[in-house]
């Protein structure tokens, strides 16, 4: 039996412990807040750790014991955690989402190789999943150029409320970190950034609706590097109820985003935004996610959709971010990742990710239309 970490003890976390232990992992559950991780450790029979992420020396410590670490903390400190993973000898995954932190984490590729450890950043649905599930897209169209890849991503309340139509699924500082950064994309076969809550389009899933798209940051990931030259425009977009978009568009076109203080309130209008949505929009209620992802030649496309809903124990969101990397994890531990530092649409092929999804009921459609 090995010995897994995992970091955070929240949403995901949670989620994300309870699979590893499924799978036969003997798993520490740690986290900031002791009661937390006691909480969750208690439900599945797992050992509880207090553990402040910031304090090198203590996280060292804990991951010196195991065999692989899922980082279920904010992105933040995903370099950091990174690099003491290649100290302590101990496979590491995380859910990613920032390019700026993944590039420091890459860095860490010589280092891990020598290590004969597996860093692997941006497992969770996306960037994770749906980068998986697009390259799969990108090989079944065959060798050659490609005219376009889409990844089209959303996660969203089943019962939608209000203008917005959203429920805080996650840090509102991560959703206006998407909102707000560069967007890596491919433009006539070459990486280029452009402006995120931008390229507004209209997606129907047939059977549950229509919603809009928009241009978000880190969904990505590493695919604009791995594909230039080859695909020819490349973009991801989150899935929102139609409205939504354009509201954050307002709100960021206003300063509504911005980190400086005001000079009469001392408050910056960030802050006051993220303690606006945290007091106004739901949390906790049932969920869904949907997953589209296409690449194109000419007539010839492949496609890949999910949806994926609250199973009664575990939120969708929570199911499609936390097993995609505890599959991860569990296949690093088995030796099926190869030493180094990559993101894991290197790490795994679709057919192995999907199949051991199917154990917990994530299932993807796939289709040539």
């Amino acid at each position: 039996m090995s010995r897994a970490v995992v970091l955070g003890a929240g949403v995901v976390g949670r989620a994300a412990a309870w699979d590893l232990a499924r799978r036969g992992h003997d798993v520490t559950v740690a986290d900031a807040d002791a009661e937390v991780a006691a909480g969750v450790a208690g439900e599945f029979g797992l050992a509880p750790a207090a553990l402040d992420v910031r304090d090198t020396a203590a996280v060292e410590s804990l991951l010196a014991s195991a065999e692989v670490v899922v980082s279920a903390v904010p992105y933040r400190f995903g370099a950091d955690l990174a690099a003491a993973a290649v100290r302590t000898r101990t496979h590491y995954c995380d859910f990613g989402g920032n390019p700026g932190v993944v590039r420091r984490q890459l860095e860490l590729d010589d280092r891990a190789r020598v290590a004969g450890v597996s860093i692997v950043p941006d497992c969770g649905l996306a960037p994770g999943l749906a980068n998986v599930l697009a390259v799969a897209d990108v090989e079944a169209v065959g060798p050659g150029p490609v005219d376009r890849v889409i990844l089209r991503v959303g996660a969203l309340p089943a019962e939608p409320r209000g203008t917005l139509g959203y429920q805080l699924a996650f840090n509102p500082e991560g959703l206006l970190n998407e909102y707000d950064e560069p967007c890596d994309v491919l433009v006539d076969g070459r990486p280029a950034e452009v402006e995120p809550l931008t390229g507004f389009e209209t997606v129907e899933i047939p059977g549950h609706g229509v919603f809009e798209a928009f241009h978000t940051a880190g969904g990505s990931s590493s695919l604009p590097r791995r594909f230039a030259g080859r695909v020819h425009d490349l973009d991801y977009k989150t899935l929102r109820h139609p409205g939504h978009g354009r509201v954050f568009a307002a709100l960021r076109e206003l300063g509504m985003f911005s980190r400086t203080p005001d000079a009469s309130t001392g408050v910056a209008p960030r802050a006051a935004l993220i303690s606006a949505l945290e007091a106004s929009l739901p949390s906790g209620e049932p969920d869904v996610v949907y997953v589209l992802t296409e690449a194109a030649r000419g007539e010839h496309r492949h496609r890949h959709v999910i949806v994926d809903t609250h199973d009664g124990e575990f939120s969708a969101l929570a199911r499609t971010t936390a097993f995609p990397a505890t599959t991860l994890a569990d296949r690093m531990v088995g030796g099926h990742v190869a030493a180094g530092v990559t993101t894991m649409d290197g790490a795994i092929g679709a057919g192995d990710l999907l199949d051991a999804l199917a154990d917990v009921g994530i299932v993807a459609s796939v289709s040539a239309p």
